[in-house]
């Protein structure tokens, strides 16, 4: 009898989910799907608003990557003005999203998947958190809580707020940086540093006993997308698109992003709110491919900072062209924490961020712009058309949980497809199923991330209806 089992809501990421997993006649995985089960409608409630407002406005997407929206916002409107940003805004933007990306990475990697392979996947579930985490191995979980933290204290030092700053806007930024915010940046990056470092030792330590995970925790072919720079250098603000395959070969180059379209369609599932976009020359079936991290290191030809750079070699030793396994986003967070310090360090000497040019001043000069930035999740688009006064018209965010969703409904079934046979469901299978979401730490309702236990039902139907078994968390 064919069955279906539902695990709802899937735990600890951001936002509202469940996972549905298909069995046949014998009881073994067919399919799965992964469906965003809210609607929030962004998009159309900015119809209206003047040009100006977007970048504080789109920051409220988001409770955990406000910094990502804000910056691929002002991107679109610099685009809409046709300016050019002076260079104290742009590296005063890039220092931003460098520091987002390390809080960001840091709570990914820390608080929501680190329990389950450092507490243990089998560990029961009130322990498999970052509380029975912090009692396991104190040390590093303060360690990553400072960390953390250090991201979030630059974007306070920029912006004035951790969360939501309104401080890029169309044409460039509002302030600048103080010599006493740079000084208190740079006491912190030793910190900052031996965290870093220490994390990554402690993950590559376990790479050997993860060997089962990082073979079948979404471990497939794929194409990869992300921002290159002019020399296919790692970039995460500026640059222009570069797609790959699995095995390492190039497809599209140095693609201005304001021809995104070209290159990107977008599917849409009557299970999920959740769009699926995919490399249009190669339709939906082809086409899948993943942004992010793991996505970034693969685009790329180096880092372009030392200690960075000398772990992407490593890193690259885990596969033959591209690493395809999704379990070494993990892995791949780690090391662009690491560049992003290195660069952060490097833009504190750099005079012009604290100059006071700080915005270009135009009008309304063309009716369509696309701003792109890296998030940490992955390649972030602003599409926006406006009037000649410069209101909104029309947008498009073409988001990057949504880019990996084809990504994630194959990890789920190729994990799915290892850990169950039968109508009966191990409590312990539930958790390696959901991680295999958390490798890509999806941004689902824009809020902000779990951090405790939710409530879990996992029921399999029958065909009929008739319930077959059920296990249950609360």
């Amino acid at each position: 009898m064919a069955t279906r089992l539902v695990i709802d809501p899937v735990t600890r990421i951001e936002g509202h989910a469940k996972i549905s997993i298909h069995l046949d006649d014998d009881g073994h995985v067919t399919d799965a799907q992964f469906h965003v089960v809210e609607f929030r409608g962004f998009e159309r409630f900015c119809e209206g608003r003047p040009l100006w407002e977007m970048p504080g406005l789109t920051a409220r997407t988001c409770g955990i990557c406000p910094v990502s929206h804000l910056l691929a916002s002002a991107r679109a409107g610099d685009e809409i003005l046709a300016v050019r940003v002076p260079p104290a805004a742009d590296k005063l933007r890039r220092l931003m999203n460098l520091a987002q990306m390390v809080q960001s990475h840091a709570l990914s990697f820390f608080h929501l998947s680190a329990p389950d392979f450092l507490v243990g996947w089998d560990a029961p579930v009130e322990r498999r958190n970052v509380f029975g985490l912090l009692g396991a191995q104190p040390d590093l979980v303060r360690a990553g809580v400072r960390l953390r933290q250090f991201g979030q204290e630059i974007i306070e030092l920029l912006g004035s707020k951790k969360v939501h700053p309104s401080w890029a806007v169309p044409g460039g930024v509002r302030s600048g940086l103080t010599l006493a915010g740079r000084e208190r940046i740079r006491a912190g990056l030793p910190e900052a540093f031996a965290t870093a470092r220490l994390a990554l030792k402690l993950f590559k330590g376990l790479t050997e006993q993860l060997s089962r995970e990082i073979q079948i925790f979404g471990n497939f072919p794929s194409l990869f997308l992300g921002l290159v720079g002019p020399d296919g250098e790692w970039e995460h603000h500026g640059g222009r698109l570069r797609f790959m395959d699995s095995s390492g070969s190039v497809l599209v180059d140095q693609v201005d992003p304001q021809r995104y379209r070209e290159y990107i369609a977008e599917a849409v599932q009557s299970s999920s709110y959740l769009k699926s976009p995919y490399y249009r020359p190669l339709g939906p079936e082809e086409g899948m491919y993943r942004v992010g991290p793991l996505a970034r290191l693969n685009v790329c030809k180096a880092m372009g900072t030392p200690e960075a750079d000398a772990e992407l070699r490593e890193f690259r030793q885990h596969g033959s062209g591209a690493v395809t396994s999704s379990f070494l986003y993990h892995l791949a967070r780690l090391i662009e924490i690491l560049a992003s310090l290195e660069r952060i360090e490097r833009l504190l000497d750099d005079p012009d961020l604290h100059s006071d040019h700080l915005r270009a001043d135009a009008g309304v000069n063309r009716l369509h712009g696309v701003g792109v930035s890296e998030a940490p999740r992955g390649t972030l688009f602003h599409d926006y058309e406006v009037d000649r006064d410069g209101v909104i018209t029309k947008v498009n965010l073409v988001i990057a949980t949504g880019q990996n969703n084809l990504a994630m409904n194959r990890t789920v079934a190729q994990i799915a497809k290892h850990y169950i046979t039968g109508t009966k469901v191990p409590e312990a299978m539930l958790n390696r199923v959901e991680h295999g979401i958390r490798n890509f730490d999806p941004c689902l309702s824009c809020s902000t991330h779990a951090l405790g236990s939710m409530p879990l039902i996992v029921q399999l139907i029958g065909k009929d209806g008739g319930l077959l078994d059920e296990c249950r968390r609360d």
